[in-house]
């Protein structure tokens, strides 16, 4: 991992100059600001507007299917089969936007995430910009099984991470306002959790590159940096780029990689949760507590380990949470 993150930083050292000299005050001690300047880019450059989807791994899709559907209540307008006939891919849906992709296959080199998924209104004029900065990506944009436009790339520390513009004949307009019952116990993924290495090659490409700004850095303790926030430039959305001194093993990365849920009251949600049929399968306890952001949060887990956020929008007294001036771990 360490020499795929060396080599991607050298290829694009000039992409890379200004934001690793300011990771590098930042690790100095100086105070990064709890909202960055937004990175000044090109009118006519296409933006990245929201989280798509996260597409994951799945040991057991009838147990994944009962976790995501059943328990946390979320529709399945639609899947993609395998040869033999069998369900291949389960799109489980959190509203018109935004999906989890259930992918009935073994894991490969990102524990059980398979790519994270970034929607545009311009997804060639998006795969132009990246190859114009020298990136490399597919010569075309491509269109995907279910109909929208498609690209991936990937970032400093391997992962997948897709481009997709959907398409008015595609599944996913298509099937809008469909499958989105009452039994929800959310409507909006905020954000997804990936984990990062070395912190300076990650900012460059999602803050420089894609566009994102930076809005908080957090942490357990006052001594090491443990989270950085990354928003779209397009809308609300945001990346958490989890930090980490030594990478774990792949079937331990569920914890950190994540999908956090926006829920208005994570009391609640969680009461609702615990009246539902599907939670006698459910094993373990479900918690509330306030992080480290001063939100209100609760953890689940899915059959594999993948862990799911629930957390509040706001603080618990309306106040924002400071931000961490801590070092990186590396």
């Amino acid at each position: 991992m360490a020499k795929r993150v060396q080599s991607w930083a050298v290829k694009h050292a000039a992409l890379l100059l200004s934001v690793l000299l300011g990771a590098c005050t930042a690790s100095q001690g100086a105070s990064p600001p709890a909202t960055s300047a937004p990175v000044q880019r090109a009118s006519q450059t296409p933006r990245i507007l929201g989280i798509a989807h996260m597409a994951l791994f799945v040991s057991d899709l009838a147990k994944a299917r009962v976790f995501y559907e059943d328990f946390l209540g979320f529709g399945e307008p639609f899947a993609l089969p395998h040869p033999d006939g069998r369900d291949r891919i389960a799109f489980v849906k959190v509203n018109d936007q935004q999906y989890i992709e259930l992918f009935d296959e073994p894991p490969r080199n990102d524990g059980r995430v398979y790519h994270i998924s970034f929607y545009t209104d311009d997804a060639p004029g998006m795969r132009d910009h990246l190859a114009a900065l020298g990136l490399p990506v597919a010569a075309t944009v491509g269109k995907g099984k279910i109909g929208n436009l498609q690209f991936g790339i990937v970032d400093p520390d391997g992962h997948n991470v897709e481009i997709v513009q959907y398409q008015p004949q595609g599944w996913t307009i298509r099937d809008r306002g469909k499958a989105l019952p009452d039994t929800r116990i959310a409507g909006r993924i905020a954000h997804l959790g990936v984990l990062v290495g070395t912190l300076a090659p990650s900012l460059a490409f999602y803050g420089q590159t894609l566009g994102f700004q930076e809005t908080w850095r957090g942490g357990p303790s006052s001594a090491v940096l443990s989270w950085v926030n990354m928003r779209v430039p397009g809308g609300g959305d945001y990346l958490e780029l989890m930090l980490y001194e030594t990478l774990p093993p792949p079937d331990q990365r569920g914890g950190k990689n994540h999908i956090c849920l926006e829920v208005p009251d994570v009391a609640r949600a969680v009461a609702v949760l615990e009246q539902r049929r599907a939670r006698t399968g459910y094993a373990r306890p479900i918690e509330v507590k306030v992080g480290v952001n001063r939100k209100r949060q609760a953890n689940l887990f899915d059959p594999d380990g993948t862990r799911v956020e629930l957390m509040e929008p706001n603080t618990v007294d309306g106040q924002p949470a400071p931000a961490s001036t801590a070092p990186p771990p590396r």
